[in-house]
């Protein structure tokens, strides 16, 4: 790594959350020491004002995008306008403010379920709206693939270099585990954790527990992000000329499993002996989501930390955290 990339003012919106607390902790233990942080309720980023004189002001080199609502498919259901607004107007504000303020780097942070629900496996970056979307998470979807198109079309008309990577579903330390708003990783811990000191003998599993999916521990997007903005900064060539035609990359482990599996992974952290009850009332969402990460692989850039790892480091923080 070039020491003038050490150097260079990076902005991470969304610190505080589980992606961006992994990526400035990751880009702290490299050296970077002109790091710009700022809390939600300091900077609103769905105020196009606010988030344009805050650009204007601090002068950041690169602007990473982890800011936005996110959650687990109940949550999505639920409140479908909140997720829709407010991804839309973090991503539109954040990109605009860079381009009107000459940042030269913006990596955007999208999503694998913006991809169509009955996508072929594994899903190339082409794949993209290339069929219906999952009616449950329909609006987060739009709203991110408006902020991803944004860069696209930004990159087209105005010669920028913005990126928006695509991760597989996330976990890690910072994730948020209440049971009703959360992804289903921690979401499990949770029921695990509270039946195991419950001596509970079973636990509720959401759906069907038939659907696959891949996930990654987020100190692998970390490491991603860091490897995909030293390529920007240096100018690869091979990146560039991707942009040009997908101004995404795919981020992911190549594996997947069902959610049955994920969960009788966690059961053993507490002994195995805790029973799985299925709830069908729940939906399954998308069937199936692997994505094809070979663009990334052939860059050189490749995940490190095993699902049992993982689990077991965010299992640890959940308890720190909470207990």
């Amino acid at each position: 790594m070039k020491k003038t990339l050490k150097k260079k003012k990076i902005f991470i919106a969304g610190h505080n959350g589980m992606v961006g607390s992994a990526i400035l902790r990751h880009f702290k233990n490299l050296g970077f020491n002109k790091i710009i942080t700022q809390k939600r309720k300091n900077l609103d980023l769905t105020n196009w004002n606010k988030t344009y004189n805050f650009i204007k002001k601090e002068k950041p080199d690169i602007v990473v995008n982890c800011a936005g609502r996110v959650g687990g498919i109940l949550d999505n259901f639920k409140y479908p306008k909140e997720f829709l607004f407010e991804n839309i107007y973090i991503q539109l504000n954040l990109i605009n403010s860079c381009f009107k303020n000459k940042v030269k780097t913006y990596v955007n942070l999208g999503s694998s379920c913006i991809y169509p629900k009955k996508a072929k496996q594994p899903i190339k970056e082409s794949y993209l709206l290339s069929g219906k979307l999952e009616n449950t998470n329909e609006a987060y979807a739009i709203a991110k693939i408006v902020g991803l198109k944004s860069c696209e079309y930004y990159n087209r008309q105005f010669k920028t270099n913005y990126l928006t990577l695509m991760p597989c579903n996330m976990y890690g330390p910072n994730d948020n585990f209440e049971i009703n708003s959360s992804h289903f990783i921690p979401g499990l811990i949770n029921k695990f954790y509270f039946a195991s000191s419950k001596n509970i003998k079973n636990v509720e599993v959401w759906g069907s527990g038939k659907p696959k999916r891949e996930i990654m521990y987020v100190d692998d997007l970390a490491s991603a992000v860091f490897f995909v903005i030293s390529k920007l900064e240096t100018k690869n060539k091979v990146i560039l000329k991707t942009l040009k035609k997908y101004p995404y990359i795919n981020i992911g482990t190549g594996k997947d499993y069902t959610i049955k599996q994920y969960a009788s992974m966690i059961n053993k952290l507490f002994g195995g002996e805790i029973k799985l009850k299925f709830n069908k009332k729940y939906p399954d969402g998308t069937p199936r989501k692997l994505l094809d990460c070979s663009f990334i692989n052939g860059l050189g850039w490749k995940p490190k930390i095993s699902i049992e790892n993982g689990l077991k480091n965010t299992l640890s923080w959940y308890i720190k955290k909470y207990k």
